[in-house]
């Protein structure tokens, strides 16, 4: 009787020992790669294994080749360097968008170009018709204006080629905007209209409006334009954001990204990013702040958090506010005035009142809050405001983030790491605005507090990167190397290299520490077993070629969730 009870016991472990052998064959397996896991516990390896969307293993060539069955695709990596995908920390997945598709002037030289190409846009249009465009910066233009304030130029050589169509052309930043008379007229702008508060209309001598509209200001022609936005039908309107959402993707996959992390999306915005995850037309994963005054969420948040809906390509589960605009268009908070504009200390966008009502609704949701502070009175302000609120409770791992944090006063740096404050920086925004920092910081602030990538790092703060495209171009490579040198790539013009990230600390914060930054280390940011297989291939090794190879480095395959998403023809 004893043995025959022990039958089915051993028919059972068979059973089980042949499940589990099943289980353990991989979809496919990558080998002969240079592998660089962003985990501590395994940094190298020269093969990995994915079953599904995630990893089962990551070796030897050997150990792999063990996992390969019948049906297992076989990838050679012919020894090129292999990472976990790249994870956009901070941008504007929409707004990206938007900039594949109307007019893109980051790589507009001058003024003249950009009105050239307003020009030849304008034959296209209908009479009454908006052109918008986006991406013009006049700090970085190689052509010296005879008529200009503050060296914005006047609207008359773009009023000119556009008397009858409104045009709307957005800064680089986003934080000003250049208007057409013809969109003036419709916004009824004369030498009356007031400053908002927390905005300017940049004026001449004479009060007369030059075209530029900074920060809040910018209001009021978008007010004229959302008028005319309001004639074009619902289905007209989706058609195009969707077009421009697929645009996106594109070119995050043709740039090795993985994982997006938007800064600030609309309530229906999300709705849409929720559907179309759900109907698996997400190729690359979201993560979203929801963006919307105190007013309109406040109860009106009991949809939130949306974690991962449709196997992990959406999650929505922080807040975005903002207290200052940007440097470039003087928006900048500083505790002292800018050099070249005395007197004058930067905008106060919103309200510390509203940030602080915000606040609340985060901690009270239990949402994290991501809040743009560029100056360093803007970032002190947040920072009291974080730490006002943390008094309220024992836990010390909420992740609140300041996006920007460009700019601090020295003795601010410590209080991130104090109250576990997340650093959400962009690589590329310090040499890209390096030709006119100091122009408006100084040597000292610039020196000392200026993107202190450096000064972070060793205080124990956590980084995360990324490049706020579309203000800057998507591409992660030159934001590597912009982290890593402090160099631009055109000009060569250092910015104070001290404060530069080493190759292991930088490819962390485009992985792991972006991963970290949304409370998603355990499926993202290293490869790792059972975590999603996104990974990139690259034609250099990041870890240790020479700076100026990084600007060569190559897209050769982007894997989302095992799955090759692009291959470089």
């Amino acid at each position: 009787m004893i043995k025959t009870a022990k039958i089915p016991l051993l028919f059972f472990f068979f059973l089980s020992f042949f499940a589990c052998t099943e289980q353990e064959v991989a979809d496919i397996i990558f080998v002969n790669g240079n592998i660089y896991t962003v985990d501590e516990k395994q940094p190298n390896a020269e093969a990995l294994a994915v079953k599904g969307e995630r990893i089962l293993k990551v070796g030897t060539r050997d150990e792999i080749n063990q996992l390969k069955g019948e049906k297992t695709q076989v990838i050679d990596l012919e020894n090129q360097f292999v990472m976990p995908g790249f994870i956009e920390g901070h941008g504007h997945f929409s707004g990206l968008g938007k900039s594949l598709i109307n007019l893109n002037f980051l790589q507009s030289k001058n003024w003249q170009e950009i009105v050239d190409m307003v020009a030849e846009k304008a034959k296209t249009m209908a009479p009454g018709e908006w052109i918008e465009g986006r991406g013009w910066h006049q700090e970085k233009w190689n052509q010296v204006l005879e008529r200009q304030v503050h060296g914005y130029p006047y609207h008359d050589d773009l009023s000119a080629v556009s008397p009858d169509n409104p045009v709307i052309l957005y800064h680089a930043s986003g934080h000003s905007l250049f208007a057409n008379k013809k969109a003036m007229e419709l916004a009824n702008v004369s030498s009356e209209t007031p400053n908002p508060s927390g905005g300017e209309i940049v004026r001449n001598s004479q009060g007369e409006a030059i075209g530029v509209f900074e920060e809040r200001a910018m209001a009021i022609i978008r007010s004229a334009y959302q008028e005319y936005l309001n004639t074009i039908s619902d289905e007209k309107k989706y058609d195009l954001w969707l077009k421009g959402i697929e645009l996106a993707q594109k070119e995050c996959l043709e740039n090795g990204i993985t994982s997006f992390q938007d800064a600030g999306s609309s309530y229906l915005e999300i709705e849409r990013y929720t559907k179309l995850a759900n109907e698996q037309k997400l190729k690359i994963r979201l993560w979203a702040m929801l963006r919307h005054s105190y007013e309109e969420m406040k109860g009106n948040l009991d949809g939130l958090p949306i974690i991962n809906a449709g196997n992990h390509y959406f999650t929505s589960k922080a807040i975005k506010s903002e207290v200052d605009g940007a440097l470039g268009a003087f928006g900048a908070w500083l505790l002292r005035a800018y050099e070249d504009k005395p007197h004058f200390v930067g905008q106060n966008t919103t309200t510390i009142e509203e940030v602080r009502n915000i606040a609340t609704l985060a901690f009270d949701h239990d949402l994290q809050l991501c809040v743009h502070a560029i100056g360093d009175r803007a970032n002190r302000e947040v920072l009291n405001i974080y730490e006002e609120m943390f008094q309220k409770t024992d836990d010390t791992d909420l992740r609140w983030r300041i996006e920007h944090a460009q700019h601090l006063d020295t003795a601010d740096i410590p209080r991130f790491k104090k109250s576990g404050i997340i650093a959400s920086m962009q690589g590329i925004h310090c040499t890209s605005d390096a030709p006119f920092v100091v122009k408006r910081l100084g040597e000292e602030r610039s020196r000392l507090g200026a993107y202190p990538w450096r000064s972070l790092l060793d205080a124990g703060v956590i980084i995360a990167n990324g490049t706020d495209a579309p203000v800057e171009d998507i591409n992660p490579i030159d934001c590597f190397y912009a982290s890593v040198t402090r160099k631009r790539s055109d000009t060569g013009l250092e910015f104070f290299p001290e404060q530069r990230m080493s190759r292991a600390e930088a490819i962390y914060s485009y992985t792991l520490g972006n991963a970290f930054a949304a409370f998603e280390e355990d499926d993202k940011g290293s490869l790792s077993k059972d975590k999603l297989a996104d990974l990139v291939v690259l034609s250099n090794d990041l870890t240790n070629c020479t700076d100026e190879a990084i600007l060569d480095t190559e897209i050769l395959y982007t894997i989302v969730g095992g799955a090759i998403k692009y291959k470089k023809e």
